[in-house]
C-alpha cells in the first residue's frame, strides 16, 4: 500500500516534468514500474537488515567501537600540528577576525583547541569499553534476540500499513469535518422585479421553492442572491467549532500510534514470556495482541493519548502567539519563548518516551495507565546506565541500517536513472526523461520512509524485550520456581543459570 501511494504520487506529479511529449500510459510504462521496484528493493533490503541483525550486530558494535578508538592518530597529529604552529610563534592575536576559515587552522590555539576535544573523546571511549563492556554486551544480545523476535514473527514488520490506512482515515476525516462547516452556510435571497422602476424586493425567498405567480405585484420578480447569514448561532461559533475539530484529530492521531505501539509490545512480550521458544509462542501473536488491546486497554491508550494531545495543543498556542507578536517582541520576549518552546518541547519528548514504556507494561500486565506509567518509570530509573548504553547502541545499529538501505537505493536509482546501468528490454530509456532528480528523489523519500516503518518496529521490539528482561531479573531468581526466561547468551553475560529439576 505504501509503495503504490508513492508510486501513484510519482505519476501524477511527474509525469509531465518526465515525459513532458508521452501520452500517461508510456509515462506509467517507463517511469512508474521502475519507481515501484525502487521501493521493493527498499523493503526488501530493510527487511534482510533486520533479520541479519542477529549475525551482524556484535561485528557492527565492536568494529565502530575500535574505529572510535583509532582516535589516537588523530591525537598525535593534533599536537604535531600544534608544536610546528607553536615553534613558528602563530598566534590567533595576530590574525585577529577574518571570514577566511583556512587562516584559523594555521594558528596554535586552534589545534590545541582540537587536541583537548579528542583527548576528551577518546578517554570518554575508553572509560566506556572498561566500565560499561558487560552492559555492552547486553545490548548486543538483546539486539540479537530481537532480530530472532522479528523472524519467528515476520507478520509484524507489516503492521505498519495498518497503522498507516488508520492515520488516513484520521486525516480524510478531520479533513471532510474541517470543509463542511465553512461551506456550509444559510443563504438570504430576495425576490426582485427585473425591470429598472422596480428595485425594492418584497421579502426573502427560497431559491429551491420560488414562485413568482405568488408575487402579483411584481409580474417579472425572480430570485436573486444577496449575502451570507453571518450572524447565525452556527455562524457565530465556527472557529470554536474548527478548534474542537483539531483537538479531536490530534487525539485521533495519537490514540492510533498508541494503539499501535501496545498492538507490537504485546506480540513481543508474547515471544520473551515463552519458557521453550519458539514453541510456546501463541498462534497468531500480532493479532492476539491487537484483540487484546482493544477489548481491554482502550481506556488506558486513550488517556495517554489525551495527555500528549494537551502538551502539543500548549505548544501549538505558543507558537500561534509567537508568531502573531513577533513584531512587537524585544530580545527579553524572544529569549522568553525560547525557553518556554524548549521546555515544551523537552516535555513533549518526555512524555512519549514514557507513554511509550507505559504502553509496554500495559500489554505485559494489563494494567491501568498510571501504575503502568509508574513502574515503568520506576524500574527504567533503576537500570538508567543500562538504559542509556541500549539505547545509543540501538540509535546506532538503526542510524546505519537507515544510511545502508536509503544511500544503497538511491545510488542504485541514480545509476538506472541517468543511464549509467542499462535495463533489460526497451520498456526504459533514460534519454526520454526530461527531468530524471525527479524520480530519484521519489525513490529516496519513499525508501526512507518504508525504512522507517520497518525500523520502528525493530525499535519497539527491542524496548519490549529490554523492559522484559528487566522484569525477569527482578521477579525470578533462576530456582525451579521462578525460572528465567531470558536468553542463555543473556544467562551467559550475567554469569546466571536456571536450575535444573531433580
Amino acid at each position: 500500500m505504501i509503495i503504490s501511494t508513492f508510486s501513484n504520487v510519482y505519476y501524477f506529479g511527474c509525469c509531465y516534468c518526465c515525459y513532458p511529449n508521452k501520452p500517461l500510459t508510456v509515462c506509467e510504462n517507463r517511469s512508474l514500474v521502475p519507481t515501484k521496484y525502487g521501493l521493493v528493493i527498499a523493503m526488501l533490503v530493510s527487511m534482510l537488515f533486520l533479520l541479519l541483525l542477529r549475525f551482524t550486530a556484535p561485528v557492527m558494535v565492536w568494529l565502530l567501537i575500535i574505529g572510535l578508538g583509532f582516535c589516537v592518530a588523530g591525537i598525535w597529529h593534533c599536537y604535531w600540528e600544534y608544536d610546528q604552529y607553536r615553534l613558528q610563534g602563530a598566534k590567533i592575536s595576530d590574525v585577529g577576525f577574518t571570514t577566511n576559515v583556512k587562516i584559523y587552522l594555521q594558528v596554535q590555539e586552534t589545534w590545541l583547541a582540537f587536541l583537548i576535544i579528542v583527548s576528551l573523546g577518546e578517554a570518554v571511549i575508553l572509560l566506556t569499553l572498561i566500565f560499561l563492556r558487560t552492559r555492552i554486551l547486553i545490548a548486543i544480545a538483546l539486539i540479537q534476540e530481537s532480530s530472532k523476535a522479528i523472524g519467528h514473527m515476520m507478520s509484524a514488520l507489516f503492521f505498519p500499513l495498518f497503522t498507516f490506512v488508520l492515520l488516513l482515515i484520521c486525516v480524510a476525516y478531520w479533513s471532510a469535518t474541517a470543509l463542511y462547516p465553512s461551506t456550509f452556510a444559510l443563504l438570504f435571497w430576495k425576490p426582485l422585479d427585473s425591470s429598472p422602476q422596480r428595485k425594492n424586493g418584497c421579502s426573502f425567498c427560497s431559491f429551491q421553492s420560488f414562485n413568482s405567480s405568488k408575487y402579483q405585484d411584481c409580474a417579472s420578480a425572480r430570485c436573486i442572491f444577496i449575502t451570507y447569514n453571518e450572524e447565525g448561532l452556527f455562524q457565530r461559533n465556527l472557529f470554536n467549532l474548527q478548534i474542537y475539530n483539531a483537538i479531536a484529530f490530534l487525539w485521533c492521531v495519537n490514540f492510533v500510534i498508541a494503539l499501535g505501539q501496545c498492538t507490537l509490545a504485546g506480540a513481543f512480550a508474547s515471544y520473551y514470556w515463552a519458557f521453550n521458544k519458539p514453541g510456546d509462542i501463541p498462534m497468531f501473536p500480532v493479532t492476539g495482541s491487537f484483540m487484546r488491546s482493544l477489548r481491554y486497554h482502550v481506556g488506558s491508550l486513550a488517556f495517554g493519548a489525551l495527555i500528549l494531545t494537551l502538551v502539543q495543543i500548549v505548544r501549538i498556542l505558543l507558537e500561534y502567539i509567537d508568531h502573531k507578536t513577533r513584531s512587537a517582541q524585544n530580545a527579553c520576549a524572544r529569549f522568553i519563548l525560547c525557553c518556554m518552546k524548549c521546555c515544551l518541547w523537552c516535555l513533549e519528548k518526555f512524555i512519549k518516551f514514557l507513554n511509550r514504556n507505559a504502553y509496554i507494561m500495559i500489554a505485559i500486565y494489563g494494567k491501568n495507565f498510571c501504575v503502568s506509567a509508574k513502574n515503568a518509570f520506576k524500574l527504567l530509573m533503576r537500570n538508567i546506565i543500562r538504559v542509556v548504553v541500549l539505547d545509543k547502541v540501538t540509535d546506532v545499529l538503526l542510524f546505519f541500517g537507515k544510511l545502508l538501505v536509503v544511500g544503497g537505493v538511491g545510488v542504485l536509482a541514480f545509476f538506472f536513472f541517468s543511464g549509467r546501468i542499462q535495463a533489460p528490454g526497451n520498456s526504459f530509456s533514460s534519454q526520454n526523461l526530461n527531468y530524471y532528480w525527479m524520480p530519484i528523489i521519489t525513490v529516496v523519500f519513499g525508501s526512507y520512509l518504508v525504512a522507517q516503518g520497518f525500523f520502528s518496529v525493530y525499535s519497539m521490539c527491542v524496548d519490549t524485550l529490554f523492559l522484559c528482561f528487566l522484569e525477569d531479573l527482578e521477579r525470578n531468581d533462576g530456582s525451579i520456581q521462578k525460572p528465567y526466561y531470558m536468553s542463555k547468551n543473556l544467562m551467559k553475560i550475567l554469569n546466571k543459570s536456571n536450575k535444573a529439576a531433580k
